[in-house]
C-alpha cells in the first residue's frame, strides 16, 4: 500500500482494540501466517456496521473466522452471517473458533468454491464482505450482484495489492500478472456499473465500498 507509515502508525495507536477472544484469535492467526484484515480495515468495518446495522451479512472468504466474528460482535443489530470458505485446511479452525466464541448458531459456514456456493443462495443480503482470493473477485461479481439487495453494501478488501494495481502489467512479477489484470477489471466494473455507487479508499491494502442503488 502507498501511504505514510508514520501516519498509519499514529492512527492505529488510537485504536480502542477488540475483546479478548478476538485479540487472541488475531494473534494466533499472525503466528500461523494466516492473513486477517488489517487494523485500519477493522475500524472501517466497525464504522460501516454501526452506520448500517445490517441484518443479513454474506462473507466471501472465511479463513479462520476472525472477520466474521468481528462483524457479528460489532454489529449493533442482531444479525445472521453466512460465510464461505474453499480452503479445506482452514475450515475446521474456523468452525472451532465459532464454537469457542459461542456464535455457531448465528454464523453459518458453507464449504466450497464461492462461485458455486453462491448459486445455491436465495436470500438477499444487506451487507456483503469480499475477502477471498483477489484474482477471483471479478468471477464472483455476477452472483454478488444477484444477492445484494437494493440499498445493500458491498465491501471488497485488498483491492490495491500493496500498490501494484497502479503499475503497468510489465512492472508486476509474472506470477502476479493475472491477479493484477483481474483486479483492474474488477475495479473498473465496480466503478462503472449503473447499479452501484462505489468509492475506492486507500485503507489497509485498499477497500472499495459500493452501495446498490
Amino acid at each position: 500500500m502507498i501511504r505514510d507509515e508514520r501516519l498509519s502508525t499514529y492512527i492505529n495507536s488510537l485504536d480502542r482494540g477488540n475483546p479478548a477472544f478476538l485479540k487472541e484469535l488475531e494473534e494466533e492467526a499472525h503466528r500461523n501466517y494466516v492473513p486477517v484484515i488489517r487494523t485500519e480495515t477493522q475500524n472501517f468495518l466497525k464504522l460501516l456496521l454501526a452506520m448500517n446495522r445490517p441484518g443479513r451479512i454474506l462473507e466471501v472468504g472465511t479463513a479462520v473466522g476472525f472477520s466474521a466474528l468481528l462483524m457479528e460482535y460489532f454489529n449493533p443489530a442482531e444479525c445472521r452471517i453466512t460465510t464461505i470458505e474453499n480452503y479445506a485446511k482452514r475450515i475446521p479452525a474456523a468452525r472451532e473458533n465459532f464454537m469457542r466464541a459461542g456464535r455457531q448458531n448465528v454464523i453459518e459456514l458453507l464449504e466450497g468454491d464461492a462461485a458455486e456456493v453462491m448459486k445455491t443462495l436465495t436470500e438477499p443480503y444487506d451487507f456483503i464482505f469480499m475477502d477471498a482470493a483477489k484474482g477471483q473477485y471479478i468471477h464472483f461479481l455476477a452472483e454478488v450482484m444477484r444477492l445484494l439487495k437494493p440499498g445493500g453494501i458491498l465491501v471488497s478488501d485488498n483491492v490495491l495489492q500493496d500498490g501494484d494495481v497502479i503499475e503497468s502489467r510489465f512492472a508486476v512479477t509474472r506470477r502476479n500478472r493475472t491477479i493484477h489484470k483481474r483486479m483492474r477489471e474488477y475495479l473498473y466494473e465496480l466503478t462503472h456499473m449503473e447499479e452501484l455507487t462505489t468509492s475506492v479508499l486507500p485503507i489497509g491494502d485498499g477497500v472499495t465500498v459500493s452501495v446498490r442503488r
